[in-house]
């Protein structure tokens, strides 16, 4: 299936897609709106690919792939196309978690581009009498994942984008106190999604490098819908897929790892 946009219609004819192509990149959204805002920055067709649990949106060369809400469904789904294309013999290249976000301020303003330098899931751990410990030092797992520090300098080189941590979370900060307490213990946190870790934790498990690009929607603090920007952090986000599309082809291209 062929979904083309005509004047902001999508129109579709039937064509054949295999399921996998080497080397390619896979973009993870967490909701239809985001993948959407991501492939309205290329031009040409955009192909559906079937999948077991979700369908493809393949656009030059990037696969789209929402994958759910939540740092579990995300793992999952971003998992299942590891593998799917893993097993047909075309692994993917990279893996770029991408989205709307909400924003520390003042430091990641609304409609701010923010990739991030460290994946972090902050609420992965214990709670105790002293404060919270992460996974970590239960002696578990890990809470981090480090995109390749070249292709952070790149895209935001690309975009004008603000670099630092994007972190995880299973529960959405709604409140001053909860939002002070994520950057004291986080101090170079700049966004906070639900998505990130949990691809993250499915392209390691891969050996895919993985990247997350996150457009400011709204601040990090008490939820005041009024005040949010979800149309502007779309329209950001599409502006620099236009701007990323030549670094994350470079890179991929160069199989540049650090």
């Amino acid at each position: 299936m062929v979904l083309q946009a005509q004047e902001g219609i999508l129109t579709t004819s039937s064509v054949e897609a295999s399921p996998a192509r080497g080397g390619g990149i896979l973009v993870a959204t967490a909701v239809p709106a985001e993948r959407d805002a991501v492939a309205r920055a290329f031009p040409g067709p955009v192909t559906e690919v079937p999948l077991p649990a979700a369908g493809l949106h393949r656009t030059g060369a990037l696969d789209l792939l929402a994958v759910g809400v939540g740092p579990a469904l995300a793992a999952a789904s971003t998992a299942s196309a590891l593998t799917a294309a893993a097993l047909a013999g075309a692994p993917y290249a990279l893996v770029v978690s991408a989205g709307i976000a909400g924003g520390f301020a003042p430091d990641a303003p609304l409609g701010a581009l923010v990739v991030a330098d460290d994946i972090v899931v902050a609420d992965l751990g214990a709670e105790t009498p002293d404060g919270f410990l992460p996974v970590t030092d239960l002696g578990f797992g890990t809470v981090s994942h480090r995109p390749p520090a070249s292709l952070v300098r790149e895209l935001a080189a690309a975009s004008g984008a603000l670099t630092g941590t994007v972190l995880t979370v299973s529960t959405v900060t709604g409140s001053a106190r909860r939002a002070a307490e994520l950057r004291a213990r986080h101090p170079y946190a700049l966004a906070e999604a639900m998505e990130g870790f949990g691809v993250a934790e499915a392209a390691a498990a891969h050996g895919t490098p993985v990247v997350e690009i996150r457009a400011v929607s709204n601040p990090v603090g008490p939820r005041d819908r009024a005040a949010w920007r979800v149309g502007d952090a779309l329209a950001a986000l599409t502006d620099g897929f236009g701007k990323f599309a030549y670094v994350l082809e470079s890179w991929t291209q160069h199989d540049r790892t650090h």
